[in-house]
């Protein structure tokens, strides 16, 4: 196939990985360098680095105003269109975006870093001390060239004053409705998710880049214990990303035409086929259906559209693996087999999940299967906010039709249900859903949403102990409530 020049194409992917117990003592910046080193080495081609016409970073935990300056001095692309990507916006966009400026000519070299130091970070703290500092590295306190914001709503007015701002306990709620969508018992729903999550662990077990595999048996999960404590029900710790790493990856994406300049060869080569994306942000209490996420179906719809095969014949798969409803739910609204494990890397509670920047780990894993695999696909998703903004990225060794990169927000809307909520009301209602919480082994309390009679939705806190113990046996969604202001009784 004769090739357009401008044909986008990722040549290299590198991953920077240090100790789990932070005894490296790394910065993100540090790990973030050496990931674009890599890339460059990946590629076969380091000449790129010092060509770069863009770098992006995803915002981590980390205070830098303008890390892909440092990271651009450093690498000898002085002149670089610099960019920070803060929390709340996609990782797919930045990608996305990379795409659109090669095949406009925007841009012809284009580099998309993330990482994380955390490991480092706490392990100083505990040790009495604060967390390393960047040398030859520091310096750029200048604001970057461009600084993407997150637009639209992260948590809706009344979920922030409900005090439901941990994910931990939204997903949860996201869960609960699940098993009552599927009309489980809380035994088949804890088997449900341990089954899936032991699963994953044992692909970790096969990833010598995975921080947390342990081969857990599928009882480890379901059943707390101070070695997995319960967070908010049915959530244990090892059920959560594990965030504490010091991990990082980039991208290195150029033109057809500027990878045969820079003899790049043919079989680095990986095609971008679907970059797909939703701006359109509905939170937890203003969803319909909070089990749903048509968003996601939107995207998946027109990716096997336009592939021209279900999304389910892919050959590997990364899902974004934060909480295990996030893994269930894109299963069903992607079409992915419900049995499968769509996943090698083993996923972000096992692999360990830099925050907002292991979508590019995962391009990296699944980059390096289709390279053994010229006929094969590759299917990346990402999940920002708490199944608020989707993405999904489909990857070939080989090339196809032109890429298909959209926003598809507006369709996404479109397929949305929504409704007005409050964490303020009187009267009857009936549960939606609900999470009991924990501190430590002891259970302290809970959040609810429930449907009023005027169409409303109130979301609020309980202490019922009758309620609560029927939330953690998942008999509680249906029941009607009395709203009392802000909490709520049986």
């Amino acid at each position: 196939m004769t090739l357009d020049p401008r044909t986008p194409v990722l040549v290299g992917v590198g991953v920077a990985h240090r100790s789990v117990d932070g005894s490296a003592g790394a910065t993100p910046l540090e790990l973030m360098l050496d990931a674009a080193r890599d890339a460059g080495v990946d590629a076969g081609a380091s000449s790129l680095l010092t060509r770069l016409d863009s770098v992006a970073v995803t915002e981590g935990n980390w205070s830098y105003a303008d890390p892909a300056r440092a990271l651009a001095t450093a690498l000898g692309s002085r002149e670089a269109r610099t960019v920070r990507v803060d929390i709340g916006v996609p990782q797919q966009t930045p990608v996305s975006d990379a795409l659109r400026r090669i095949r406009s000519g925007a841009s012809d070299v284009v580099m998309v870093v993330g990482g994380e130091a955390m490991a480092s970070r706490l392990a100083a703290e505990r040790a009495g001390g604060v967390a390393p500092a960047d040398s030859t590295l520091s310096g750029f306190d200048g604001e970057p060239d461009e600084r993407w914001q997150a637009a639209g709503e992260f948590m809706a007015p009344a979920e922030i004053a409900a005090g439901i701002w941990k994910p931990v306990e939204q997903y949860a709620c996201i869960d609960v409705a699940r098993a009552a969508t599927t009309g489980w018992s809380a035994a088949e729903h804890d088997a449900d998710i341990a089954a899936l999550w032991s699963a994953f662990d044992a692909v970790a077990a096969a990833n010598p880049l995975a921080d947390f595999a342990g081969a857990r048996p599928p009882s480890f999960f379901s059943t707390p214990s101070p070695a997995n404590r319960p967070l908010a029900s049915p959530y244990n710790k090892w059920h959560v990303t594990q965030w504490s790493v010091d991990q990082a990856a980039a991208l290195l994406l150029c033109s057809a035409s500027a990878a045969e300049e820079a003899g790049v060869p043919r079989d680095r080569w990986v095609f971008p086929r679907v970059a797909l994306e939703s701006s359109t942000s509905v939170s937890l209490s203003r969803r319909a259906d909070v089990d749903r996420w048509p968003a996601m179906r939107v995207l998946g719809s027109a990716a096997a559209a336009h592939l021209g095969r279900p999304l389910g014949e892919v050959e590997f798969v990364e899902c974004y693996s934060c909480f295990p409803v996030a893994v269930r739910v894109q299963q069903i609204e992607l079409g992915l087999p419900v049995d499968g494990v769509p996943t090698v890397t083993g996923g972000m509670p096992f692999a360990g999940g830099p925050f907002n920047s292991f979508t590019f780990q995962a391009t990296a894993a699944v980059v390096e299967r289709l390279r053994t695999a010229p006929d094969a696909l590759g299917m990346v998703t990402t999940v920002s906010g708490l199944l608020t903004k989707p993405g999904l990225m489909i990857w070939g060794a080989s090339p196809g039709p032109d890429e298909l990169v959209a926003d598809l927000g507006d369709e996404a809307a479109a397929a949305t249900g929504t409704l007005e909520s409050t964490d303020d009301a009187t009267g009857a209602a009936v549960v939606v859903t609900g999470t009991a919480t924990y501190q430590g082994m002891d259970r302290v309390g809970g959040f609810v949403l429930a449907d009023l009679a005027d169409g409303r939705r109130w979301i609020g806190t309980t202490t019922d102990a009758a309620l609560l113990d029927a939330i953690e046996a998942r008999s509680a969604v249906g029941r009607p409530v009395q709203v009392l202001g802000r909490e709520c009784v049986a």
